[in-house]
Protein backbone atom coordinates (compact mmCIF):
# COMPACT_ATOMS: atom_id res chain seq x y z
CA UNK A 1 0.00 0.00 0.00
CA UNK A 2 2.89 2.27 1.22
CA UNK A 3 4.23 2.32 -2.46
CA UNK A 4 0.76 2.69 -4.41
CA UNK A 5 0.19 5.89 -2.75
CA UNK A 6 4.18 7.35 -3.42
CA UNK A 7 3.58 6.24 -7.06
CA UNK A 8 -0.26 8.62 -6.83
CA UNK A 9 1.46 11.87 -5.50
CA UNK A 10 3.31 14.83 -6.84
CA UNK A 11 1.66 14.12 -10.16
CA UNK A 12 -1.23 16.16 -12.56
CA UNK A 13 -3.32 14.04 -15.02
CA UNK A 14 -5.46 15.97 -18.07
CA UNK A 15 -8.59 14.91 -19.48
CA UNK A 16 -11.20 15.82 -22.23
CA UNK A 17 -14.84 14.75 -22.68
CA UNK A 18 -15.14 15.00 -25.99
CA UNK A 19 -18.74 14.99 -25.93
CA UNK A 20 -19.31 17.65 -23.58
CA UNK A 21 -16.48 20.24 -25.37
CA UNK A 22 -14.88 19.92 -21.61
CA UNK A 23 -11.34 19.16 -20.36
CA UNK A 24 -9.88 19.25 -17.53
CA UNK A 25 -6.83 18.80 -15.02
CA UNK A 26 -6.24 16.89 -11.64
CA UNK A 27 -3.43 17.52 -9.65
CA UNK A 28 -2.10 15.75 -6.18
CA UNK A 29 0.72 16.88 -4.23
CA UNK A 30 2.13 15.00 -0.96
CA UNK A 31 6.04 14.88 -0.53
CA UNK A 32 7.22 17.94 -2.52
CA UNK A 33 4.11 19.80 -0.80
CA UNK A 34 5.80 18.62 2.69
CA UNK A 35 9.02 19.75 1.66
CA UNK A 36 8.42 23.27 0.76
CA UNK A 37 5.99 24.10 3.91
CA UNK A 38 8.63 21.63 5.90
CA UNK A 39 11.57 24.80 5.57
CA UNK A 40 8.80 27.52 6.69
CA UNK A 41 7.36 26.16 9.68
CA UNK A 42 4.45 28.67 8.92
CA UNK A 43 1.29 28.60 11.24
CA UNK A 44 -1.55 26.48 10.34
CA UNK A 45 -3.92 28.94 8.39
CA UNK A 46 -0.58 30.42 6.34
CA UNK A 47 0.31 26.66 5.81
CA UNK A 48 -3.61 25.83 4.41
CA UNK A 49 -3.25 28.67 2.42
CA UNK A 50 0.29 28.36 0.43
CA UNK A 51 -0.83 24.39 0.37
CA UNK A 52 -3.98 25.30 -1.82
CA UNK A 53 -1.71 28.31 -3.82
CA UNK A 54 0.30 25.53 -4.86
CA UNK A 55 -2.13 23.00 -5.76
CA UNK A 56 -3.70 25.95 -8.03
CA UNK A 57 -0.07 26.91 -9.53
CA UNK A 58 0.18 22.98 -10.08
CA UNK A 59 -3.10 22.90 -11.96
CA UNK A 60 -3.31 26.15 -13.85
CA UNK A 61 0.16 25.47 -14.68
CA UNK A 62 -0.35 22.35 -16.48
CA UNK A 63 -2.47 23.61 -18.87
CA UNK A 64 0.72 25.14 -20.51
CA UNK A 65 2.09 23.85 -24.05
CA UNK A 66 5.24 25.38 -23.79
CA UNK A 67 7.36 23.04 -21.81
CA UNK A 68 9.76 26.10 -21.02
CA UNK A 69 7.00 28.48 -19.98
CA UNK A 70 6.14 29.82 -16.77
CA UNK A 71 2.99 30.44 -14.77
CA UNK A 72 3.27 32.38 -11.99
CA UNK A 73 0.31 33.40 -9.13
CA UNK A 74 0.87 36.27 -6.90
CA UNK A 75 -1.43 38.07 -4.18
CA UNK A 76 -1.13 41.52 -3.44
CA UNK A 77 -2.31 43.43 -0.49
CA UNK A 78 -1.45 46.40 1.52
CA UNK A 79 -3.11 46.27 5.28
CA UNK A 80 -4.03 42.38 4.86
CA UNK A 81 -2.99 40.12 7.22
CA UNK A 82 -0.83 38.55 4.20
CA UNK A 83 1.82 40.70 2.77
CA UNK A 84 2.88 38.64 -0.38
CA UNK A 85 2.30 35.01 -1.58
CA UNK A 86 4.29 33.87 -4.45
CA UNK A 87 3.93 30.58 -6.38
CA UNK A 88 5.18 29.73 -9.76
CA UNK A 89 5.25 26.60 -12.33
CA UNK A 90 7.81 25.83 -14.29
CA UNK A 91 8.56 22.27 -16.37
CA UNK A 92 6.48 20.51 -14.01
CA UNK A 93 8.41 21.87 -10.69
CA UNK A 94 6.40 24.87 -8.25
CA UNK A 95 8.09 26.82 -5.14
CA UNK A 96 6.42 29.30 -3.21
CA UNK A 97 6.13 31.11 -0.07
CA UNK A 98 4.32 33.70 1.98
CA UNK A 99 5.02 37.20 3.59
CA UNK A 100 2.66 37.71 6.37
CA UNK A 101 2.21 40.06 9.71
CA UNK A 102 2.53 38.42 12.81
CA UNK A 103 0.72 40.30 14.97
CA UNK A 104 -2.43 40.92 12.30
CA UNK A 105 -2.70 37.05 12.26
CA UNK A 106 -3.06 36.53 15.80
CA UNK A 107 -6.16 39.09 15.72
CA UNK A 108 -7.40 36.70 13.17
CA UNK A 109 -9.67 33.80 13.48
CA UNK A 110 -8.46 31.12 13.93
CA UNK A 111 -9.74 29.80 10.31
CA UNK A 112 -9.57 33.37 9.06
CA UNK A 113 -11.93 34.34 5.62
CA UNK A 114 -9.89 34.73 2.44
CA UNK A 115 -10.98 38.62 3.34
CA UNK A 116 -9.43 38.43 6.96
CA UNK A 117 -6.46 37.53 5.52
CA UNK A 118 -6.15 39.57 2.61
CA UNK A 119 -9.10 42.82 3.09
CA UNK A 120 -9.44 43.75 -0.21
CA UNK A 121 -6.41 42.55 -2.25
CA UNK A 122 -5.41 41.01 -5.62
CA UNK A 123 -4.68 38.04 -7.40
CA UNK A 124 -2.45 37.94 -10.58
CA UNK A 125 -2.00 35.39 -12.83
CA UNK A 126 0.92 35.56 -15.41
CA UNK A 127 2.01 33.62 -18.26
CA UNK A 128 5.82 33.54 -19.61
CA UNK A 129 5.92 32.16 -22.79
CA UNK A 130 9.10 30.98 -23.28
CA UNK A 131 9.00 29.86 -26.91
CA UNK A 132 7.94 33.46 -28.46
CA UNK A 133 8.71 35.31 -25.21
CA UNK A 134 5.40 36.71 -24.68
CA UNK A 135 3.91 37.58 -21.28
CA UNK A 136 -0.02 37.62 -20.28
CA UNK A 137 -1.30 38.49 -17.10
CA UNK A 138 -4.86 39.10 -15.92
CA UNK A 139 -5.97 40.88 -12.15
CA UNK A 140 -8.66 40.11 -10.20
CA UNK A 141 -9.79 40.89 -6.90
CA UNK A 142 -9.52 38.54 -3.65
CA UNK A 143 -13.28 37.58 -4.03
CA UNK A 144 -15.31 34.48 -2.64
CA UNK A 145 -13.99 32.22 0.37
CA UNK A 146 -10.93 30.51 -1.14
CA UNK A 147 -8.33 31.02 -3.68
CA UNK A 148 -9.85 28.99 -5.97
CA UNK A 149 -13.04 31.60 -6.21
CA UNK A 150 -10.47 34.30 -7.17
CA UNK A 151 -9.02 31.64 -9.94
CA UNK A 152 -12.39 30.33 -11.48
CA UNK A 153 -12.71 34.57 -11.57
CA UNK A 154 -9.65 35.11 -13.56
CA UNK A 155 -10.72 32.18 -16.15
CA UNK A 156 -14.18 33.74 -16.18
CA UNK A 157 -12.90 37.38 -16.77
CA UNK A 158 -9.92 37.43 -18.34
CA UNK A 159 -9.82 34.37 -20.80
CA UNK A 160 -14.05 34.17 -20.37
CA UNK A 161 -13.96 30.63 -20.42
CA UNK A 162 -16.49 28.87 -18.38
CA UNK A 163 -14.59 26.80 -15.62
CA UNK A 164 -15.07 25.25 -11.99
CA UNK A 165 -11.93 24.96 -9.61
CA UNK A 166 -11.65 22.88 -6.62
CA UNK A 167 -9.25 21.93 -3.84
CA UNK A 168 -9.31 19.89 -0.69
CA UNK A 169 -6.31 19.73 1.84
CA UNK A 170 -5.69 17.62 4.68
CA UNK A 171 -2.91 15.87 6.95
CA UNK A 172 -2.52 12.16 6.83
CA UNK A 173 -0.28 10.14 8.81
CA UNK A 174 2.10 13.43 9.72
CA UNK A 175 2.13 14.23 6.36
CA UNK A 176 0.25 16.99 4.32
CA UNK A 177 -1.67 15.99 1.15
CA UNK A 178 -3.51 18.30 -1.11
CA UNK A 179 -5.62 17.89 -4.64
CA UNK A 180 -7.14 19.93 -7.24
CA UNK A 181 -9.39 19.67 -10.17
CA UNK A 182 -9.72 22.11 -12.58
CA UNK A 183 -12.53 21.90 -15.04
CA UNK A 184 -13.60 23.93 -18.15
CA UNK A 185 -15.64 24.35 -21.16
CA UNK A 186 -14.92 25.18 -24.77
CA UNK A 187 -18.04 25.05 -26.98
CA UNK A 188 -16.36 25.60 -30.22
CA UNK A 189 -12.73 24.06 -29.81
CA UNK A 190 -9.28 25.78 -27.96
CA UNK A 191 -8.48 27.35 -31.82
CA UNK A 192 -10.08 29.15 -34.72
CA UNK A 193 -13.77 29.42 -34.13
CA UNK A 194 -15.65 31.76 -31.75
CA UNK A 195 -16.10 30.35 -28.30
CA UNK A 196 -19.62 30.09 -26.85
CA UNK A 197 -18.18 31.46 -23.84
CA UNK A 198 -20.40 33.87 -22.78
CA UNK A 199 -22.83 31.11 -21.92
CA UNK A 200 -22.27 30.24 -18.56
CA UNK A 201 -26.15 28.33 -18.96
CA UNK A 202 -25.21 26.11 -21.68
CA UNK A 203 -26.59 22.60 -21.10
CA UNK A 204 -23.22 20.86 -21.73
CA UNK A 205 -21.27 23.33 -19.20
CA UNK A 206 -24.44 22.84 -16.46
CA UNK A 207 -23.91 18.87 -17.15
CA UNK A 208 -20.52 18.58 -16.69
CA UNK A 209 -19.94 21.57 -14.02
CA UNK A 210 -22.62 19.74 -11.65
CA UNK A 211 -20.85 16.32 -12.16
CA UNK A 212 -17.76 18.08 -11.01
CA UNK A 213 -19.21 20.04 -7.98
CA UNK A 214 -19.69 16.33 -6.11
CA UNK A 215 -16.26 15.79 -5.55
CA UNK A 216 -15.69 16.56 -1.80
CA UNK A 217 -12.02 17.89 -0.87
CA UNK A 218 -11.33 14.46 0.83
CA UNK A 219 -11.62 12.85 -1.97
CA UNK A 220 -8.66 15.35 -4.12
CA UNK A 221 -6.54 14.68 -1.17
CA UNK A 222 -7.02 11.58 -0.53
CA UNK A 223 -3.67 10.03 -1.34
CA UNK A 224 -5.14 6.27 -1.23
CA UNK A 225 -6.97 7.32 -3.97
CA UNK A 226 -5.41 7.16 -7.85
CA UNK A 227 -6.74 9.88 -10.00
CA UNK A 228 -8.35 7.88 -12.56
CA UNK A 229 -10.32 6.51 -9.83
CA UNK A 230 -11.59 9.67 -8.83
CA UNK A 231 -11.81 10.71 -12.65
CA UNK A 232 -14.14 7.67 -13.21
CA UNK A 233 -15.79 8.24 -9.91
CA UNK A 234 -16.86 11.53 -11.73
CA UNK A 235 -17.26 10.92 -15.05
CA UNK A 236 -18.28 7.00 -15.42
CA UNK A 237 -21.32 7.75 -17.09
CA UNK A 238 -19.77 9.66 -19.99
CA UNK A 239 -19.40 8.17 -23.28
CA UNK A 240 -15.56 8.86 -23.85
CA UNK A 241 -13.45 10.19 -21.12
CA UNK A 242 -9.60 10.95 -22.54
CA UNK A 243 -6.77 10.61 -19.83
CA UNK A 244 -3.78 12.63 -21.08
CA UNK A 245 -0.15 11.74 -19.74
CA UNK A 246 0.49 12.09 -16.24
CA UNK A 247 3.31 14.80 -15.47
CA UNK A 248 5.78 14.79 -12.69
CA UNK A 249 5.54 17.35 -9.75
CA UNK A 250 8.84 18.06 -8.40
CA UNK A 251 9.83 20.90 -6.20
CA UNK A 252 12.17 23.31 -7.86
CA UNK A 253 13.76 26.22 -6.36
CA UNK A 254 16.63 27.32 -9.19
CA UNK A 255 18.57 29.62 -6.32
CA UNK A 256 22.19 28.98 -7.37
CA UNK A 257 25.23 30.56 -5.89
CA UNK A 258 27.20 30.77 -8.87
CA UNK A 259 24.10 32.63 -10.34
CA UNK A 260 24.04 34.73 -7.06
CA UNK A 261 27.61 35.28 -8.04
CA UNK A 262 27.36 36.96 -11.12
CA UNK A 263 24.62 39.20 -10.40
CA UNK A 264 26.42 40.67 -6.96
CA UNK A 265 29.50 40.74 -9.32
CA UNK A 266 27.55 43.22 -11.37
CA UNK A 267 27.48 45.78 -8.47
CA UNK A 268 30.67 48.54 -8.20
CA UNK A 269 33.09 47.09 -5.89
CA UNK A 270 32.18 49.96 -3.25
CA UNK A 271 28.61 48.62 -3.28
CA UNK A 272 29.65 45.31 -2.67
CA UNK A 273 31.65 45.92 0.08
CA UNK A 274 28.30 47.86 1.49
CA UNK A 275 26.71 45.08 1.38
CA UNK A 276 29.15 42.58 3.06
CA UNK A 277 29.49 41.95 7.18
CA UNK A 278 32.79 42.25 9.07
CA UNK A 279 34.61 39.32 7.77
CA UNK A 280 33.71 40.38 3.87
CA UNK A 281 30.70 37.94 3.54
CA UNK A 282 27.25 38.97 1.83
CA UNK A 283 24.33 36.89 3.13
CA UNK A 284 21.73 36.71 -0.10
CA UNK A 285 18.70 34.84 1.69
CA UNK A 286 16.14 32.91 -0.75
CA UNK A 287 12.33 33.70 0.20
CA UNK A 288 11.27 30.35 -1.35
CA UNK A 289 13.52 27.62 0.04
CA UNK A 290 14.79 29.94 2.90
CA UNK A 291 18.49 29.50 2.40
CA UNK A 292 20.64 32.15 2.46
CA UNK A 293 23.85 31.89 0.11
CA UNK A 294 26.97 33.30 2.19
CA UNK A 295 29.20 34.97 -0.65
CA UNK A 296 32.40 36.14 0.24
CA UNK A 297 33.53 39.64 -1.70
CA UNK A 298 37.04 38.69 -2.32
CA UNK A 299 34.94 35.58 -4.83
CA UNK A 300 33.24 38.35 -7.11
CA UNK A 301 34.99 39.38 -10.18
CA UNK A 302 35.19 43.08 -11.28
Amino acid sequence: MADTISNDLDRAIGFAIPARNARGRMVRLGPVLDTILSVHAYPPAIEALLAEALTLTALVGATLKDVNGQLTLQTQSEHGVVRLLVCDYRGGEIRGYVQFNEDRLAEAPVDPTLFALFGQGYLAITFDLAATGERYQGIVPLDGDRLADAVQSYFAQSEQIPTQVRVGFTHQDGRCVAGGLLLQHLPEGEEGRERLHAKMDHPEWEHVAALGATVGAEELADATLPLETLLWRLFNEEDEVRVMASTGLSRGCRCDADYIRSVLAKFPADERMAMADADGVIGVDCAFCSITFPIKVDELAD
